[in-house]
C-alpha cells in the first residue's frame, strides 16, 4: 500500500473538561472519581507513573474474558447485559470495549461525540453510562484513525472515563478501505507505529491495539513486534486475515496466535480472538493459544452469557433451560428481559416494570391469553404522536433492533410474526419492544409446553447412523452445527458455512485471481501426484530388473 497522502493535521485539543489524576492504576473506583476534578479548579498535582504492559493488566484484575469492540454493537447497555451474568465477586474477570469510534469525527464533531459516548450527565460532572466507575469497568475505548494528531485529540477526551485506549487495526470492511483505517493500514507499518507511539507518550492511560494476522508467520511476528515497540500495552490478535470476512470468514488460526505467544517476550499480554461460539470454546482457545484472555464478538452477540459457566444440574432456576439430553442454555425470553430492564433503569432512567416470574411448565397459563390480546393492541394515539417527533437517538437506543434480531435469529426464523413485530419497532420506542418481549415470552411458554407434552420429541433430530461421523470442522460446518444447535427458545450461535461450502452452494463466487490460484494449486498437486507415480514405477522396474 502506498504511503498515505499528506493528511490535514488537526490542532491539538485543549484537553478534556476534567484532568484525570490516577492512583496506582485506577483500581479503586471511588478514588478514581474523587480525582476527576475541573481542570480550572484543580491544583497542579504530580501524576504517578503510568502502569503499562503486564503490570497494567494485573492492576485491572487480569481479565480473562473480553467483550470485543463491535461497530454500533458493544455499547453500554450490551456491556451491562454481559456483565450481569458475571457474579459480583468476579466482575474484574470481564473486560469490555466500546464500539469502534472514528477518531477524527470524535475530535472535531461535538454532535458525533455526544451521540456515541455518554460518560457524564448534562451537568458535565455526574458519571452516567460509558465508563461509569461503579458499573462499567474495566473499559477500553477503541478508535479507528490514520492521523496521529486527531487520534491523540480524541483519546484525550475519553481518557478520564476509561482504563485504556485501543487502536483498531483489524476492521476489514469496505468502509475501512475507503477511509484508510483498520486492517487497511497494515501495509504502512510506519504510520501504525506513529499512531500508537503518540498515545504511548502523551496519554495518561495505556494504549492497546487489535490486529489481524498476515500471510506468513514471519510477517505477522514482525507486525506484532512493531506494535509492541511503539508502546502497546496489550496486543489482541484476531486469527484471521483481512480478506476473511462474509462468506470467506472461515476458521481463525489459533496456531498463529500460539506462534506469537511463543515468539514474543513472556511478559507480553496477548488476547486471542476468533472461533468462540460457546462457553466451552474459551478454555480450548486459552489452552491452544496460550493467550492471557479470550475476546468474543459474534458469539457474545448471540449469547451475552457466553463467559458464564452453566449452572449445576438441578440448579437451573427459571432463566436457564436444560433438556432431556443434557444440553442447555439461557432462554431467549430471560435474556431479552434482562436487556430491557437494563435499558429501563440506566438509559431511560425509569424503574423497570413489575414482571411475573418466567414461565415454567406447571405454572398457570391464563396470562398467555391476556398477553396475546395486549400484543394485538395498536399503539395509542398519544404514542404515535410522540413517535413522530424527531429527537436525539443515543447509541443504546439505536442498537436495540439489531441486537434483538441477532439474539432472536433462530427464534424469529420459526416465529415469523415476532420477526414482523420486531421489524416494525422503532429505535427508542420502549413500549413497542415490550410488546415484542410479551410475544416472545408467550411463544416460549408454548414451546416449553409442547416439549413436555411430547416428552422432547417436538425438537428431536435424526441422529448419525451407526459408524457415521461428522466431517472435521476444518472441512465442514455440519459438526459445529450439530454441537451448537439448541431449541429455538435457547440462545445459540449463528454458524457460518465454510468458504468451500458457500462456493458449492453458489453463495460465493471466486474472483479471477482466486480462480487462477486454485487452478495453479490443482496443477501443482497433479504434477506432484504424477511425480509420485513415476517414482513408484521406477522402483518397481528396478526391483524387477
Amino acid at each position: 500500500m502506498e504511503k498515505f497522502a499528506c493528511l490535514t493535521r488537526l490542532r491539538k485539543s485543549p484537553g478534556p473538561l476534567f484532568t484525570f489524576i490516577p492512583d496506582r492504576r485506577f483500581t479503586c473506583f471511588a478514588q478514581r472519581m474523587s480525582t476527576m476534578t475541573s481542570k480550572e479548579n484543580s491544583p497542579a498535582v504530580e501524576r504517578p507513573t503510568k502502569l503499562e504492559g503486564r503490570a497494567f493488566y494485573e492492576s485491572i484484575g487480569s481479565p480473562k474474558f473480553i467483550v470485543a469492540p463491535m461497530v454500533d454493537q458493544s455499547e453500554f447497555a450490551w456491556r451491562m447485559l454481559t456483565r450481569s451474568f458475571i457474579s459480583p465477586t468476579e466482575q474484574k474477570s470481564l473486560l469490555a470495549y466500546t464500539p469502534m469510534l472514528h477518531a477524527r469525527l470524535f475530535s472535531q464533531d461535538d454532535k458525533y461525540r455526544k451521540a456515541h459516548f455518554q460518560a457524564v450527565k448534562t451537568d458535565g460532572e455526574t458519571p452516567w453510562l460509558d465508563g461509569n466507575p461503579s458499573i462499567d469497568r474495566p473499559l477500553f475505548v477503541q478508535f479507528c484513525a490514520n492521523d496521529p494528531d486527531a487520534l491523540l485529540s480524541a483519546a484525550k477526551q475519553v481518557a478520564p472515563y476509561c482504563d485504556a485506549v485501543d487502536l483498531n487495526l483489524g476492521c476489514p470492511q469496505g468502509i475501512a478501505r475507503k477511509g484508510k483505517y483498520g486492517a487497511f493500514l497494515q501495509e504502512d507499518q510506519d504510520l501504525i507505529f506513529r499512531l500508537i507511539n503518540i498515545l504511548h507518550k502523551e496519554l495518561p492511560v495505556p494504549v492497546t491495539a487489535k490486529i489481524r494476522i498476515l500471510d506468513t508467520k514471519e510477517e505477522t511476528l514482525a507486525y506484532a513486534q512493531n506494535v509492541l515497540k511503539a508502546g502497546a500495552s496489550i496486543l489482541t490478535v484476531h486469527g484471521r486475515k483481512r480478506e476473511q470476512k462474509g462468506h470467506l470468514t472461515g476458521l481463525a488460526e489459533w496456531q498463529m496466535i500460539r506462534f506469537l505467544r511463543d515468539s514474543l517476550p513472556k511478559e507480553t499480554v496477548i488476547f486471542a480472538n476468533g472461533n468462540i461460539l460457546q462457553e466451552g470454546d474459551i478454555e480450548k482457545c486459552l489452552e491452544a493459544t496460550g493467550a492471557d484472555g479470550v475476546m468474543s464478538a459474534e458469539g457474545n452477540l448471540s449469547d451475552p452469557a457466553i463467559f458464564t459457566k452453566p449452572p449445576p444440574v438441578g440448579e437451573e432456576g427459571r432463566e436457564y433451560w436444560r433438556g432431556k439430553d443434557g444440553k442447555g442454555g439461557y432462554r431467549v425470553d430471560a435474556v431479552f428481559r434482562r436487556y430491557m430492564d437494563i435499558l429501563h433503569e440506566h438509559v431511560f432512567g425509569n424503574k423497570p416494570p413489575a414482571r411475573r416470574p418466567l414461565f415454567m411448565p406447571g405454572d398457570d397459563t391464563e396470562w398467555m391469553k391476556e398477553s396475546e390480546a395486549v400484543e394485538e393492541e395498536p399503539p395509542s394515539k398519544k404514542r404515535r404522536k410522540d413517535l413522530g417527533k424527531k429527537g436525539e437517538q443515543g447509541p443504546n437506543m439505536a442498537a436495540m433492533q439489531p441486537h434483538l434480531f441477532h439474539l432472536l435469529r433462530h427464534f424469529v426464523s420459526k416465529h415469523t410474526d415476532v420477526r414482523d413485530m420486531l421489524g416494525k419497532s422503532r429505535a427508542g420506542d420502549i413500549e413497542a419492544y415490550e410488546r415484542v418481549l410479551s410475544a416472545v415470552e408467550r411463544k416460549v411458554a408454548e414451546e416449553l409446553l409442547e416439549y413436555e407434552r411430547t416428552n422432547g420429541e417436538s425438537i428431536a433430530e435424526t441422529p448419525l447412523a451407526e459408524g457415521e461421523e461428522d466431517p472435521p470442522e476444518t472441512e465442514s460446518s455440519k459438526g459445529t452445527q450439530r454441537r451448537c444447535k439448541r431449541p429455538v427458545w435457547v440462545v445459540q450461535p449463528i454458524i457460518r458455512p465454510l468458504p468451500n461450502e458457500a462456493l458449492k452452494k453458489g453463495a460465493l463466487t471466486m474472483s479471477k485471481k482466486d480462480k487462477a490460484k486454485s487452478q495453479e494449486k490443482k496443477e501443482e498437486e497433479k504434477q506432484e501426484e504424477k511425480g509420485k507415480q513415476e517414482d513408484i514405477k521406477a522402483k518397481d522396474e528396478a526391483l524387477a530388473g
